[in-house]
């Protein structure tokens, strides 16, 4: 080792003292004690080659196909579910087929499949919205406060689903499976449900059906905005459609009663 003092030779420098130089080269990052060849440490380091630039992959291509086809889809729901209500030949039939039918989503986070109530050939035939909590565990439509209230609204008029011939009534809803937290049903799941709702119309055979709440009247009539339509005749699947306040927006809104008395008793008269 060169130093101040001249060379250094090995037995001239203690253990302690050689350990303690390696150390503090070895944290400086030196690797080998002796290279192949001498370094010029003070040498300046030569510019390094440039590198051409290599251009990124091209993306690619997509397979030739012939022609222009259409990409590959799966089966229409809705095609699905038009099939299979329209094959069932009576209303046991299409319960069942409808119980089957996984299409919709709806129907993997509900309790039971909500069909009907009531009395099957009444002359009237309720058709609401979707069934909430009370009807999903019950797995029938209008079983809590809103179905006591419109129980109570018919039977005002000597109409209940309890009775048989011209004073039984039949109660539906346009979805069978609970959506959840009650939201309001989507688009599509309201198309996949109607082939069922209009086969069930048809099985049913009411004069008249009573559409309950906005959800009810876009389906069957494709307009929204009850407060506007309530109070009309319309005309629904070939028949006489009167739109209606769903009993759980008088609930929620007591002086639209007034409103609703009204409509039931234009339905009395229609009857008569």
């Amino acid at each position: 080792m060169i130093g101040g003092m001249g060379i250094l030779t090995v037995d001239d420098m203690d253990f302690d003292a050689l350990h303690a130089a390696l150390a503090w080269q070895v944290e400086l990052g030196v690797t080998e004690a002796i290279g192949d060849v001498p370094v010029d440490r003070y040498e300046t380091p030569a510019e390094a080659p440039k590198v051409a630039a290599v251009a990124p992959p091209a993306p690619l291509a997509a397979p030739p196909t012939a022609g222009h086809a259409a990409p590959v889809q799966g089966p229409d729901p809705v095609a699905i579910a038009r099939d299979a209500a329209g094959r069932a030949p009576d209303l046991a039939a299409l319960r069942a087929a409808l119980a089957d039918f996984d299409g919709c989503e709806l129907k993997r986070g509900a309790r039971n499949t909500v069909f009907a109530d009531g009395a099957p050939g009444a002359r009237v035939m309720v058709i609401g919205e979707a069934p909430g909590r009370d009807e999903d565990i019950a797995g029938k439509p209008f079983v809590g406060r809103a179905g006591q209230l419109l129980d109570r609204m018919f039977d005002a008029i000597g109409m209940q689903r309890t009775a048989e011939g011209r004073d039984g009534l039949y109660i539906t809803n346009i979805l069978p499976w609970r959506p959840p937290q009650n939201r309001d049903p989507e688009p599509a799941e309201i198309a996949m449900m109607l082939p069922f709702v209009e086969r069930h119309v048809e099985l049913a055979n009411p004069e008249i059906l009573v559409l309950m709440g906005n959800i009810s009247c876009h389906a069957l009539l494709g307009r929204k905005g009850i407060t506007r339509l309530r109070g009309a005749w319309a005309e629904a699947l070939n028949r006489p459609a009167l739109p209606m306040f769903h009993p759980a927006y008088l609930l929620r809104n007591p002086l639209a009663k007034r409103e609703a008395w009204h409509d039931l008793l234009m339905l009395q008269a229609r009857l008569r």
